[in-house]
Parts: C-alpha cells; sequence; structure tokens
C-alpha cells in the first residue's frame, strides 16, 4: 500500500478517535463487558443487544478511555457488529483487526488495537456460559 493509501487509514483513525461512533450505554443490553489493557491504560465497555433468537448483533455501544488506536478500534468495531451474527464476531481474529484499521500496527500497539474485539468475544462467551471471567486484559494476548 503507498503512502498515500496509509495516511488515508490513519485519518480514519483519528476521526473515529476525535467522533467515536456508537459510544454510551444501551439499557438493558443483553449482554455487558469491560476490558483493559494495562501495558497502554486502555479501558473499554461494551453493551450488545442481541436479536430474539440470539444469533444477530443488533446495538453495539462502548464507552472507555485509551488511545487513540484502542478507542478508534472500538468504534470502527461497533459499526461492523451491527448485524453480525454471533458466530462471526466469534470468528474475528487480529488480522480482521488490523485489516479493519488499515494500518500496520506494531507489536507494542496490538493489544490496544484487538481490546474492543476480545472484550466482545469474551462478553459472548461470558454471557452462552462459555466463559468464566470478570473482566478481560489484554495481558496475557500474544
Amino acid at each position: 500500500m503507498g503512502i498515500g493509501g496509509s495516511d488515508m487509514y490513519r485519518q480514519q483513525i483519528l476521526e473515529h478517535y476525535k467522533n467515536p461512533r456508537n459510544t454510551g450505554e444501551i439499557e438493558n443490553p443483553t449482554f455487558t463487558h469491560v476490558g483493559e489493557n494495562p501495558m497502554c491504560g486502555d479501558e473499554i465497555r461494551m453493551d450488545v443487544v442481541l436479536s430474539e433468537d440470539e444469533e444477530t448483533i443488533e446495538r453495539v455501544a462502548f464507552r472507555g478511555d485509551g488511545c487513540a488506536i484502542s478507542q478508534a478500534s472500538a468504534s470502527m468495531l461497533s459499526e461492523r457488529l451491527h448485524g453480525m451474527g454471533v458466530e462471526e464476531l466469534r470468528a474475528l481474529d487480529r488480522d480482521d483487526i488490523v485489516d479493519m484499521l488499515g494500518v500496520d500496527i506494531s507489536p507494542m500497539r496490538i493489544k490496544c488495537a484487538v481490546l474492543a474485539e476480545k472484550v466482545a468475544q469474551d462478553g459472548a462467551d461470558i454471557y452462552f456460559d462459555e466463559l468464566d471471567i470478570d473482566r478481560t486484559t489484554t495481558e496475557d494476548d500474544d
């Protein structure tokens, strides 16, 4: 990718950081989960509403604090998750998030980038009784 394309994506990250989408709280969400990246001080809390059959994500809202990459990633992911199936959410990985952001992410910043993805995935797994944790952390994520 040329410099111009990379600059375009950097602008997109800054735009999502300065004007995040889907921020706030959802009243009576299907599930809420919180996570942190202790290395950078990022924290994200996500509220998710599933369809009646619990197979599709109908709404997502997030709130949190952290670096531009973590907050932009949460904003961009919140848009992408709308209408996505729960199984599609579970299948997302680091490469999907890097592709979504559109820029190379250094190894030190990858935990910032994937925090929202991990929070959403862990929240779904907790809701469906497949995981028993209180809080997601990217500390041990490699």
